[in-house]
């Protein structure tokens, strides 16, 4: 019988697909809901009238999920948006890992001015219309990034830098699903606001689904 011999390069490739496929199987997941996402306070609309278009409804506040305690890890050159569009932020908050590198398109017939003070993060990137985009801002400090534009008072916007790249946000209603974790045994923590982060131990094992709900109402 004749035995069939596989060129050497189509059994690496094999090979790194089966050890890739296993790597997935071996990954947990957590999964849950939150209770309830507090609604953030309505912002002062400003002196400045909208030149071009209407205002578009600002974005469903929404929970970070993340995972404190893993081992650290780098996911590359990564590059995030936080555009503007409708004189609104196109995220109430945005969570992106300490190293990324954030792009503010204006989507907006008119100018726009994005600026922080925050601590982790200071800068003025002045006022700019529609091309005009500035260069991309690298986050290089965990914390909480309050976003503003000078010109349109009532637009609000966070940058959540974590260090961890194991984060996601949750839908409107609360619900999240958090993939590709390594085992072991953590704290899972739910960023609602400055104010308000919960947190719960959790156990994972490779290749299992654990489900972890967090009441708001408990808030720390």
């Amino acid at each position: 019988m004749r035995s069939l011999r596989w060129p050497s390069c189509l059994l690496g490739s094999l090979v790194i697909a089966l050890a890739a496929s296993s790597r997935c199987q071996a990954q947990a997941i957590v999964e849950g809901q939150i209770s309830s996402i507090p609604q953030p306070p309505p912002a002062p609309m400003g002196r400045y009238q909208l030149k071009a278009g209407q205002l578009a409804a600002p974005a469903k506040p929404v929970a970070v999920i993340y995972l404190e305690g893993a081992p650290p890890t780098r996911t590359g050159n990564t590059v995030s948006i936080m555009g503007q569009r409708g004189y609104q932020f196109e995220h109430h908050v945005l969570p992106i890992q300490t190293g990324t590198r954030v792009e503010f398109p204006n989507h907006d017939e008119d100018y726009h001015n994005v600026f922080s003070l925050s601590k982790a993060k200071r800068f003025d990137l002045g006022r700019y219309r529609m091309g005009e985009n500035p260069p991309a801002l690298t986050f290089d400090k965990p914390g909480v990034v309050r976003l503003y534009c000078e010109i349109h008072q009532h637009m609000r916007g966070v940058i959540l830098v974590l260090d961890t790249p194991h984060f996601t946000t949750t839908t409107a209603d609360g619900k999240f699903r958090l993939k590709g974790l390594p085992a072991g045994t953590y704290q899972l923590k739910a960023w609602l606001d400055e104010k308000t982060v919960l947190s719960a131990p959790v156990t994972l094992k490779a290749g299992q689904t654990v489900r972890l709900n967090f009441d708001s109402s408990a808030r720390k």
